[in-house]
């Protein structure tokens, strides 16, 4: 990609990919919403559905050839993702692979990358896991309390992660730590390290998970550290640079979050304004009424909106070029256009939204995430007035 193309007018996602959108859509028809209703019942993970994308290859999309994946961009991903959450599904129990895979790919030893990524892409190995959050620092990243140190030839680590989701059904994690006291930092990003963790062997010999009850089925769970080690061959890069490594992930994940998000609007617009079409109230289709027809035109204009911000974040994270602020404000603005398309859902189809054959209200519940994760609204704003409009601080 040349230097500005990235500026040029970009092709929105939706228009990308279409061959490989229609075989994400022939799979997703095998898990229409009774499937998704008994797994929310059951509190339980979709292996046969995670089983199915690891199959066709669709979860090895930007792992390398070499490697045994397909080698396409992150654009192709992001229409992997967007075109299982517009057909009534949920990506949550595998999209985490897609976006680990930045950290591994670009910061990986070639020892990692040849040990890992073949069984990543085969479905022999899973890295769903991404153990950042703790308890008492949530989404202030550089302040994260758990302490790795070195003895030898290992890492004796100690702490707790949390809302760490599909860690029981993960066989390896990506763990971010500080190396280096934060006392000991000229900058709060510094002496923070990523690791990566055989949760095959770490379970029960320093390491314990705890399941969270959550609003929605994300099979996320609490992480506890005590004394675990971990080989020094499993550092991931330099000691001390995690947290840049990390950013990596975080622009690549917003991207496809952002890309999940579009995919819910679709799918609420295209539910709300077939129902509008066809429900006759008073003698009349309700999608008549401007009540029902306006927000729904109006979260529509909002999605293509954010579809064009998403296309350029993607398109900027392919050329290897800074794609931050386009990053957050993509998924801020994908992420309020699903909420919007969500709203104007639930009020055209009124008290049936709530039964959960029509898998509208559980749609909603698992959009309702995105303003809160994997990073909040306010963050994204405070981000963009400090960085892009450069004000003062304010966190």
């Amino acid at each position: 990609m040349s230097e500005g193309a990235a500026d040029t007018i970009t092709i929105p996602v939706e228009q990308q990919w279409q061959e490989l959108r229609e075989g994400v859509r022939r799979i997703c028809e095998d898990f229409p919403n009774d499937y998704w209703v008994k797994l929310d019942h059951e509190s339980a993970y979709p292996t046969e559905f995670v089983n199915a994308l690891t199959e066709a290859g669709y979860l090895a999309a930007l792992i390398p050839e070499e490697y045994g994946g397909s080698g396409l961009p992150l654009s192709a991903a992001c229409a992997i993702l967007e075109t299982i959450h517009e057909q009534g599904c949920n990506a949550a129990a595998c999209h985490a692979q897609m976006y680990t895979m930045g950290t591994v790919l670009r910061h990986g030893s070639e020892e990692q990358k040849r040990k890992y990524l073949p069984g990543i892409a085969s479905g022999e190995l899973r890295l769903q896991a991404f153990g950042v959050t703790e308890p008492t620092t949530g989404s202030d990243t550089t302040q994260l309390k758990t302490r790795a140190e070195k003895k030898g030839d290992r890492y004796i680590v100690t702490g707790q992660k949390v809302w760490t989701s599909r860690a029981m059904q993960s066989d390896l994690m990506l763990l971010l730590a500080r190396t280096t006291p934060a006392d000991q930092v000229h900058k709060r990003s510094e002496g923070l390290s990523v690791f990566i963790v055989d949760l095959r062997e770490a379970k029960g010999n320093g390491l314990e998970l705890r399941k969270i009850d959550a609003m929605v089925n994300h099979n996320t769970c609490e992480v506890f550290i005590d004394n675990l080690e971990i080989p020094a061959e499993n550092l991931i890069g330099e000691e001390g640079k995690g947290f840049r490594y990390i950013v990596d992930s975080m622009n690549a994940e917003r991207i496809l979050i952002a890309s999940e998000c579009l995919g819910d609007a679709r799918f609420f617009i295209r539910r709300a304004t077939d129902y509008a079409r066809e429900r006759v109230v008073f003698g009349r289709p309700i999608g008549q009424n401007q009540g029902i027809q306006f927000p729904i035109a109006r979260a529509y204009a909002e999605t293509v909106a954010a579809s064009l911000v998403v296309a350029k974040a993607a398109a900027l994270f392919e050329a290897g070029r800074d794609c931050g602020a386009e990053a957050n404000m993509g998924k801020l603005l994908a992420s309020e256009a699903a909420w919007h398309a969500g709203e104007a859902c639930m009020q055209t189809f009124g008290g049936f939204a709530f039964a959960r054959e029509y898998g509208i209200e559980r749609k909603w519940r698992e959009t309702r995430l995105y303003q809160i994760a994997p990073i909040s609204t306010n963050l994204i704003l405070a981000y963009i007035g400090q960085h892009v409009l450069r004000m003062p601080r304010s966190y």
